[in-house]
């Protein structure tokens, strides 16, 4: 069984790429194909379709995207939408015509309206506006379930999508300054505990909610939603409306995050709620009823994750961005 593993240097990619490593080396018959982006790049159309006529994999999964925070999408959202777009539409499309007949491809929770109710079911899709400042990513991820599913209603294909929650874990991005929540605090409280301050500032309230989702458990998810069998995927999906959410079901506080997060890292010091700055969305909680119903549900608790994701950090500090 030859998989194609188009991302497999991302945080979610590089997870399903170390499962799959291990399970074929204790002794399935699998054959993983990678390619970096400076092998391959994937918003070029020929290169791809020579690649997949060359390659011939059996399996895609497809976890390449460009990807970043606030700041970054509404600065290039042209950027966003386009390699995006180009990337789903190259991959699925000249997967069809190598003669895939299995593929999953990774979303987003950003693809769901802002203002919907909690938690968000995947029958909200296209029901309400987007979120302004990362409309253009969403509308490629959505484009991509819209694809998934025109083929297989077109071509008798087996092409399915998974939309995480806020994944963490090893490999995530740490910068300082466009890093996502969890990571941005562990770096802060680790720093605020080298330096012995007294004080740590967040923003907001802390009251907001959000949920975490290990990229180890995202990783387990994406593969079981990928290996059921089509009768049971089929069973608990339709045709039009096939994704299915990923998510632990469970969300937190942004202060109890950071609570967390600065008795994981040793800091010492009060936390300080800047109540001038934003709050943001006050939840954002996933609906994993359908997935919880096939039989999944997250193994990796909230407190352990952090742990575990604040040892990578400090293997890997010489390697990340300043």
């Amino acid at each position: 069984m030859k998989i194609y593993v188009a991302g497999h240097r991302g945080m979610v990619g590089s997870a399903i790429l170390r499962s799959l490593e291990a399970r074929r080396l204790n002794g399935d018959a699998i054959s993983l194909i990678t390619r970096t982006s400076a092998e391959l790049d994937l918003t070029d159309q020929s290169a791809v379709r020579e690649f997949m006529q060359s390659a011939r994999p059996d399996q895609v999964i497809l976890a390449a995207a460009k990807v970043g925070g606030i700041h970054a999408n509404n600065t290039y959202p042209a950027e966003f939408i386009y390699e995006n777009l180009m990337i789903e539409c190259n991959v699925i499309h000249q997967a069809f015509a190598a003669g895939v007949t299995r593929l999953l491809q990774l979303g987003s929770s950003c693809i769901y309206p802002r203002d919907i109710a909690q938690p968000m079911a995947e029958g909200a899709l296209l029901t309400a506006p987007l979120e302004p400042t990362n409309e253009p990513y969403a509308i490629a991820k959505i484009a991509g379930i819209k694809l998934c599913e025109s083929y297989n209603r077109q071509h008798g294909v087996d092409y399915r999508s998974v939309m995480p929650t806020n994944l963490y874990g090893p490999g995530d991005n740490f910068h300082p300054e466009n890093s996502h929540v969890l990571p941005a605090l562990i770096r802060r409280f680790h720093e605020a505990m080298l330096a012995e301050h007294d004080e740590v500032v967040i923003w907001g309230s802390g009251k907001p909610m959000r949920e975490f989702l290990h990229v180890d458990d995202m990783a387990a998810a994406s593969l079981f939603v990928h290996e059921l069998p089509k009768n049971i995927y089929a069973a608990n999906t339709a045709p039009m409306l096939s994704h299915i959410n990923v998510g632990s079901g469970t969300d937190i506080t942004i202060l109890g995050l950071a609570e967390i997060v600065a008795r994981v890292t040793g800091f010492k010091g009060r936390i300080t709620l800047d109540t001038s700055k934003p709050d943001g969305t006050m939840r954002k909680l996933m609906d994993v009823s359908r997935l919880s119903a096939m039989g999944w549900s997250s193994k990796i608790p909230l407190v352990k994750g952090i742990s575990d994701t604040y040892r990578w950090f400090l293997d890997h500090q010489a390697t990340l961005r300043a």
